[in-house]
């Protein structure tokens, strides 16, 4: 090879080195960016419009990046062998978690060799191993359980003795617990409906009809009613309450309605409560206002909700017995803003900077003041927040609006940002906005409410409507159960496998025994970050 080609593939080499070097550091800089927005994700709680999206961009970005920096790296390693003038370069490769220590290890042992590479000796013992760890899945296996039930017969009296029949857990049942709180997690936890499943399952090589699987889903929510209503008894027996609804498409003639899905919250620990959380959902064909007040009958407390008029018939004075104390969200108060201040969205729309309201990105940072004292003042006792509250947060809520006002007062009464100060400061919201600085249970959001409501949100796209009223009734019996298994950290599955199993042989005074928060199976639910 002539100077002028090794100078040439030298050059080569030494550009796909720094082009590998710079593709992982581009990597190393994502992933601890993405990184970063987890941890205060994790150490501050979600927030919809600030960090979920731009964590959802991050990990699109790493991914790029990863796979560009590996490319790089190959090509780098390729070069450096073609010239002995180029150090190769030694990426950082992602660091990956040790496999968990209870899955099986599957030992596969490389045939030895029975003689000494080097000289040809027979002469060899073995010193030590070296162990590559695989992580390999294998297909679910179905099993049948027979359970023989031998017959005896006396040699005296001639009669027949033999044990009893088996229990199962459901009436005409044929499934075990594992396998109806899989069709059940799927179906409502998952999202996955029972024609899917049973398509899946065929596949699998198990047929079973998706009128099989209904009739059992159906067996499983009569028989988890007690358990249920112990849950929602524990709901109504809050001092506070989150509420909220969305929307479900229900099948009818000619088409579909739009009925409705409520939940209500009980969450007391951030401010101290040691109650374990809960979560109880009703189904409406409607949005009219006479659901949640049936929904609350007898109920008093605060409830913080956003400024649907249909609550209003829990705040009348004359509700027996007692009014509802109302507490509003300022989530969806900042979100009217943000939605005129979001300069990404914006510009994504075609829409320039004109279009970008100064008093809507001021409002919002305003706002995001009063969030950072609550991230810090976060579960401790009410009288403790409500103390710094009246330190902290009430000269900020005073200053604001007295700006807002200010602002509003010169503002068309057709601009975008007018409506959004007039939601905030109408008569009939601005002292509900402001309840946190006279109550330290009252929460700043009803966050608690909204995230109980995104697993319905996944599910509108999979099973697309509520089949019947009744369907919608169970869709929410269910969510009840599994929402409330996951406000307290455990696997829903698993735990709703072992109620099945042991519900009909408890009595009614130990049935509390199988409420999430005291349950003696209880399996940690594994977190993602």
């Amino acid at each position: 090879m002539s100077d002028a080609a090794s100078e040439l593939e030298k050059l080569r080499a030494e550009l796909a080195r720094s082009n590998a070097v710079v593709s992982a550091s581009e990597a190393l800089i994502a992933g601890l960016k993405l990184e970063i927005a987890m941890l205060k994700r994790e150490k501050y709680g979600r927030s919809a419009e600030r960090t979920a999206r731009l964590i959802d961009q991050l990990e699109l970005q790493l991914e790029e990046l990863e796979t560009a920096a590996a490319e790089d790296t190959i090509r780098a390693e390729q070069a450096a062998e073609k010239t002995a003038k180029v150090r190769a370069f030694d990426r950082r490769k992602p660091v990956r978690k040790p496999f968990p220590e209870h899955l099986p290890r599957e030992r596969v042992v490389v045939e030895a060799p029975a003689a000494c590479k080097c000289c040809g000796s027979d002469r060899i013992v073995k010193m030590g191993e070296d162990i590559t760890d695989t992580l390999e899945v294998v297909p679910r296996q179905w099993k049948v359980i027979q359970t023989v039930r031998e017959k005896f017969t006396c040699r005296d009296c001639e009669k027949i003795s033999q044990p009893p029949a088996p229990f199962h857990p459901t009436p005409r049942g044929w499934a075990g617990p594992s396998l109806l709180a899989m069709i059940v997690f799927e179906k409502f936890g998952q999202h996955q409906p029972l024609n899917r499943q049973a398509e899946r399952y065929a596949r699998e090589g198990v047929e079973l009809s998706l009128s099989t699987l209904a009739d059992q889903v159906g067996a499983v929510t009569e028989l988890l009613k007690p358990l249920h209503a112990l849950i929602e008894d524990h709901v109504l027996a809050a001092e506070r309450l989150h509420g909220d609804d969305t929307t479900v498409p229900l099948l009818a003639r000619g088409g579909t309605k739009t009925a409705r899905l409520w939940t209500y919250v009980r969450d007391d620990r951030p401010f101290g409560g040691t109650a374990p959380p809960a979560v109880t959902f009703r189904f409406s064909r409607d949005r009219g206002g006479e659901h949640p007040t049936g929904h609350l009958t007898g109920w008093q407390g605060i409830l913080q909700a956003d400024a649907y008029a249909g609550y209003n018939q829990l705040y009348d004075p004359k509700r027996l017995p007692g009014p509802v104390v109302s507490a509003l969200c300022w989530s969806h108060a900042r979100r009217k803003f943000f939605e005129l201040a979001d300069v990404e969205s914006n510009i994504r729309k075609g829409k320039n900077a004109k279009e970008i309201s100064p008093i809507a990105f001021d409002a919002v940072r305003r706002i995001d003041a009063l969030f950072d004292i609550e991230r810090e003042i976060n579960g401790q006792n009410p009288a403790d927040r409500l103390a710094d509250r009246q330190r902290l947060s009430a000269p900020l809520v005073e200053g604001l609006e007295r700006w807002l006002r200010g602002e509003r007062a010169l503002l068309s009464k057709h601009a975008k940002v007018a409506k959004a100060i007039d939601y905030l400061l109408s008569p009939n919201h601005w002292s509900s906005f402001t309840r946190f600085l006279e109550d330290g249970r009252v929460c700043l959001t009803n966050n608690a409410a909204e995230r109980s409501l995104r697993g319905v949100a996944l599910g509108r796209k999979s099973w697309l409507f509520a089949g019947s009223e009744r369907g919608g009734q169970r869709a929410a019996f269910m969510y009840s159960l599994i929402g409330t298994a996951k406000l307290n950290d455990i696997d829903p599955q698993a735990w709703l496998a072992d109620i099945i199993a042991r519900i009909s042989d408890l009595p009614v005074s130990h049935l509390h025994e199988l409420l999430p928060w005291e349950w003696d199976g209880a399996t940690p639910l594994v977190k993602v970050a």
